[in-house]
């Protein structure tokens, strides 16, 4: 028997076995579930760290908790950075549902562990925890990945969309649960999160088929190098200059992501349960907008064109948090949304498309790869900026968007040439 060559992907066993629908269903459930999992704890570190306790947790070594907390933030997705450089590539090889199989359970443990963590205020294995269970974490490219498969059965658009509705509910679902468990005990909610990986265990084993193997696997670090997402920036000029425009709004974007809970602490005094109600508000038009879009995925307009005014309104919805007060900055909070969702659902859909030779899991791993790292760089530096104002991250935020949003309109008119 032949070994499989570097880049072959293993055949994806998606119709003999399960109806194309109910693997999109199980892929849906699994995303939804799984990102509550992750979106537990976005609405408790802010009040943790800034409003909680003065101890040796909150001001480890003396430093301000606000830097504390950037560290914190920016552990989890460097994890998920280095995740998903091998993640959803090694997912191609060795297929999607053992991938998965063995992250999701990896991720329960290191969620028990950020929870170990917080009950012995231990700050330092905390923030290893929480880099542990990134690593774990880069599952949403593997999701992507195994949609991508189906692209015959199953329009790619919609299901890109009906993924994303199921993300951003997860987004809804997991900050409220979160937000509200927050008064029971620091811990809760990240015991919670791990909890929430045994249904997605289950889901995945029912509803996910096994993959197909061709031949014999080469090692599994030979495997990872060959494999590895940023390999395809050498091999693709196009992806390259991609992975610097979605670099470039990731980083904005992120200011929202990370550090919208402080922002709402600082300057409209919510708890974590005001938190997560305007968070789960948000996640809700997120849903909305992407059932929208897929309802909407035919456009006739370039999908990169679309993508830029989507990015272009959310430099102005950053761009107005640096400087409206925090009742109606509240307002734009949620209002993001819908642009936020929009460009999550064109992008993804028109690389897979266009990028299909690589291996689909590649492709996505390379998203999931951009947004943590731009998660990290914005974590970092945020931290550092929080020490002066929330405002300043939500401004420079809105200006790395409205770059990308002419970035994405030369690529456009590039690509239309072609």
């Amino acid at each position: 028997m032949s070994a499989i060559s570097p880049g072959a992907e293993p055949a994806q066993d998606l119709t003999p076995l399960r109806h194309p629908m109910w693997v999109v269903a199980a892929v849906c459930a699994l995303a939804l579930m799984s990102t509550a999992g992750v979106a537990m704890p976005y609405p408790i570190l802010a009040p943790i760290f800034v409003s909680g306790a003065v101890d040796g947790f909150t001001h480890f070594a003396g430093q301000d908790p606000k830097l504390l907390m950037g560290i914190a933030l920016a552990a989890n997705p460097l994890g998920i950075l280095l995740g998903s450089l091998f993640i959803a590539p090694l997912s191609d090889r060795y297929g999607r549902r053992a991938v998965l199989s063995v992250t999701l359970l990896a991720t329960l443990i290191g969620y028990l562990l950020s929870a170990l963590a917080l009950a012995q205020r231990q700050y330092l294995l905390f923030v290893l925890a929480r880099f542990l269970t990134g690593v774990t974490e880069g599952n949403v490219a593997v999701a992507r990945a195994l949609l991508a498969d189906m692209h015959a059965q199953v329009d790619r658009t919609r299901a890109f969309a009906w993924l994303n509705a199921c993300l951003y509910a997860g987004w809804l679902l997991g900050p409220l649960v979160g937000g509200l468990t927050l008064p029971l005990g620091e811990p809760v909610p990240f015991v919670l999160a791990g909890l929430a990986m045994l249904p997605c265990l289950l889901v995945l084993g029912l509803g996910v088929p096994a993959a197909k193997h061709q031949g014999a696997s080469p090692a599994l670090w030979q495997a990872m190098r060959e494999q590895q997402a940023f390999g395809l920036l050498k091999q693709d000029a196009v992806l390259a200059r991609l992975f610097v425009l979605q670099l470039v709004y990731t980083v904005g974007l992120n200011g929202l992501y990370e550090f919208a809970p402080l922002w709402m602490l600082e300057n409209a005094g919510l708890d974590s349960r005001g938190i997560a109600l305007v968070t789960a508000g948000q996640c809700a038009l997120m849903t909305l907008a992407s059932v929208a879009a897929g309802r909407f995925g035919g456009q006739a307009a370039h999908p990169l064109g679309r993508a830029a005014k989507m990015a272009l309104l959310a430099a102005v919805g950053l761009l107005l948090l640096a400087a409206l007060p925090g009742r109606a900055g509240l307002l734009v909070i949620m209002a993001l949304g819908a642009p936020l969702a929009l460009y999550n659902a064109v992008l993804p859909a028109w690389m897979s498309e266009r990028f299909a030779a690589h291996g689909q899991g590649r492709v996505m791993g390379l998203l999931s790869t951009i947004f943590c790292l731009g998660n990290v760089i914005t974590a970092l530096g945020g931290g550092l900026l929080a020490l002066l104002s929330t405002r300043w991250i939500m401004g420079l935020g809105g200006l790395m968007c409205l770059l990308a949003a002419g970035l994405l309109l030369r690529l456009a008119a590039s690509e239309a040439k072609q």
